[in-house]
């Protein structure tokens, strides 16, 4: 599929999550075979563009286009003025945030809480437009079903978000009210496909290769987006291109590689971050791979106190090291991953 210029290489796509997908973990998932990525939310209120948080968001260097920022705000000039100011920075394609459910965010009237106000979500939607389709940048859209279960407004923004100019829509199968509770659901992306001629892509609960394949063939979309289950499983991508392609799963990922994997991951966060911030949030990332696997508990425990990157990549790599003399795969799932923990345990015992 393409968005505006853009030819994409496959229909699996790398969700927007602040304070997850900067530019090292792109550049990571892009690598692993995501087809797409798009930026945390870069504010557009242009007192904060100085901050090192947003220098931050709205890095790109090295990092393989289309490059695609998202930006949030309530204010359709301020966006306006947004778009153009990460257009000046590299982007390639604008995404407008309607689909964040955070409290801080729609305590502001930003994020799905635009969703209870279609007149200043179009007046956004076309302020964006305004500004970057003179420049040949295309401008997307993220949004929920709905703001509540009772104000489901999806297939009514799509339609008016299209006729705007907007030329890729993308919706998480809940309502803001559920934030990431319960389960998605993609009666909702089935009409808004049905209800408009540009690309649509599905978001919500997809965490396999089968899931991937079977809400595209339930919503008819064009693509999909994998958040919350790229998280610690960069190459889920490779997986979901590989079973497309062939039906067939594609053999879990070598624990040596995955070392490899996360070690280049660390050093590519610690130069965007610096030492201080970079040894604490690259935790989380961390915390991700090793959360299923046998002693990644304690390895957990453990890592949080090491406040150095040397002692931190170090102990990344004892840790596989170890895992990789019971083991030469990683898990393939939650269910392996327990199979695996239970017969070390046994192995330790005997």
């Amino acid at each position: 599929m393409n968005i505006g210029p853009y030819l994409l290489a496959n229909p699996f796509f790398v969700a927007p999550m602040a304070g997850v997908t900067d530019r090292p973990f792109r550049q990571l998932c892009k690598k692993l075979g995501a087809g797409y990525a798009v930026s945390e939310m870069v504010t557009s209120r242009p007192d904060l563009w100085d901050t090192l948080k947003t220098s931050r968001r709205a890095n790109h260097e090295g990092e393989p286009g289309p490059i695609a920022v998202q930006i949030a705000g309530t204010d359709a000039l301020m966006m306006g003025e947004a778009a153009a100011y990460n257009i000046d920075r590299g982007a390639q394609i604008i995404d407008i945030n309607m689909g964040c459910p955070a409290k801080k965010v729609c305590n502001k009237w930003a994020g799905s809480a635009l969703m209870q106000d279609e007149a200043l979500a179009l007046s956004i939607i076309e302020a964006v437009v305004a500004v970057a389709a003179p420049r040949g940048v295309p401008v997307t859209l993220k949004m929920r079903t709905g703001w509540c279960q009772a104000q489901k407004n999806a297939v009514v923004i799509a339609r008016a978000a299209e006729q705007a100019g907007v030329q890729m829509i993308t919706v998480h199968g809940r309502t803001r009210e559920q934030g990431y509770k319960g389960f998605a659901e993609y009666d909702t992306i089935a009409a808004v496909k049905a209800a408009v001629r540009v690309p649509v892509v599905a978001n919500g609960d997809i965490d396999s290769p089968e899931k991937a394949l079977e809400v595209l063939a339930a919503t008819q979309a064009d693509a999909v987006m994998i958040g919350r289950a790229a998280q610690g499983r960069p190459w889920i991508f490779r997986e979901m291109v590989h079973f497309m392609a062939t039906g067939q799963h594609l053999a879990p990922p070598l624990v040596g590689e995955v070392k490899h994997l996360l070690i280049e991951h660390l050093h590519d966060h610690y130069a965007l971050y610096g030492e201080y911030s970079g040894v604490r949030t690259a935790r989380k990332h961390i915390g991700w791979y090793v959360k299923t696997l046998p002693g990644g508990e304690a390895f957990r425990a453990k890592m949080n106190l090491i406040e150095d990157c040397d002692l931190q990549v170090q102990a990344v790599a004892d840790f596989f090291d170890e895992l990789n003399t019971h083991t030469d795969r990683m898990p393939t799932a939650a269910g392996d991953a327990l199979a695996m923990k239970k017969e070390l345990i046994s192995e330790t015992s005997a």
